[in-house]
């Protein structure tokens, strides 16, 4: 948000900018041309918006794509891992038992949702401001661009660490609900210490810096080898982002599995995460490393094109709202 631009000693003319909004106050009567590229407020309003949503419909296929990570019992059936307590109640029972830790869902997914989309392009924007020479002499004309989107894609998702408290909070329980006992946000915030719920980001930003680097650079070079730039259609979207996000999860799976591991632990746990790939490489094996790849890889793809529709359509809804 920027200070008044211009008042008029008058106090009849007033221009100042708003959220990326430029509006000019004349005799009261307010007129409002939009500036879509830097407006803060739409973007904010679609992205959160677009998690909501996003979490009712997907929240319980994250939830068992989480389960079966950190499952190590080879005895217990599919149904136990996914359901765990509620294997054997009613089929309602059991669909509820899939959106645990709602509240902390809600708020990273919101968070995440409005770092990452939000801030991408803006960082891609000081990048090609300041170092689109450099790049064009490294990768060339043709890829510079590419390798700016993946690589202000790679600084967003190692920058993310920074919401991995609700991410701890959310995945203990989605996998291990008795960690939490019946304790709030606040309560837990209070009661545990702060380096515990920061415990994997080392591993959260390995996991993140070339997951975040594949997303944003697979979906760049969709774009450009596939169709030119020219996304004239839905179904367009929906194949360069789809690109992106198998490439994303493909590659960021072992870690994935590692940091889920360290996060879904007892508070009092103390093994370190190299410990923890000792322990999966001894007691499982190394395709452990790729456990419950298959229904994120089927998940992703339509997650990502959903949230990314609404965030839009809402965005775009909200600007027209604004400009009018």
């Amino acid at each position: 948000i920027k200070a008044p631009a211009s008042i008029s000693t008058g106090g009849h003319h007033c221009e100042h900018i708003l959220f990326g909004y430029k509006s000019k106050f004349v005799m009261g009567i307010q007129q409002t041309s939009t500036a879509p590229n830097t407006a803060v407020l739409p973007k904010v309003v679609g992205a959160s918006s677009a998690a909501f949503v996003e979490i009712g419909f997907f929240h319980p296929v994250d939830t068992v794509a989480k389960r079966l990570m950190s499952s190590t019992d080879g005895t217990r059936t599919m149904s136990e891992i996914v359901f765990k307590q509620a294997h054997e109640k009613p089929l309602g029972t059991r669909v509820m038992s899939l959106y645990p830790g709602m509240q902390f869902a809600v708020a990273y997914k919101a968070f995440q949702r409005i770092y990452k989309f939000g801030g991408q392009p803006l960082v891609y924007a000081a990048m090609d401001r300041n170092f689109k020479e450099s790049f064009e002499n490294t990768f060339g004309k043709k890829h510079s661009k590419t390798m700016m989107q993946a690589t202000a894609g790679c600084l967003m998702g190692i920058g993310e660490v920074g919401l991995l408290p609700l991410d701890v909070l959310k995945i203990k329980a989605q996998t291990n609900a008795e960690a939490l006992g019946n304790r709030g946000l606040f309560t837990i915030l209070r009661q545990e210490k702060l380096r515990d719920l920061y415990r994997g980001a080392g591993w959260t930003m390995v996991r993140n810096a070339p997951g975040s680097f594949s997303l944003f650079g697979a979906n760049a070079w969709a774009k450009d080898t596939l169709f030119n730039n020219n996304l004239d259609a839905y179904w367009k979207t929906f194949v360069t982002s789809t690109v992106g996000s198998v490439a994303s999860i493909v590659v960021a799976s072992p870690m994935d599995v590692i940091k889920t591991r360290i996060q879904n632990r007892d508070f009092n746990d103390p093994r370190s995460g190299g410990q923890v790939i000792k322990d999966l490489l001894k007691q499982e094996g190394p395709t452990a490393f790729f456990k419950g790849l298959t229904p994120k890889v089927l998940t992703v793809a339509p997650k990502l094109i959903f949230s990314f529709s609404i965030a839009q359509y809402i965005t775009q809804q909200c600007e027209a709202a604004l400009s009018s």
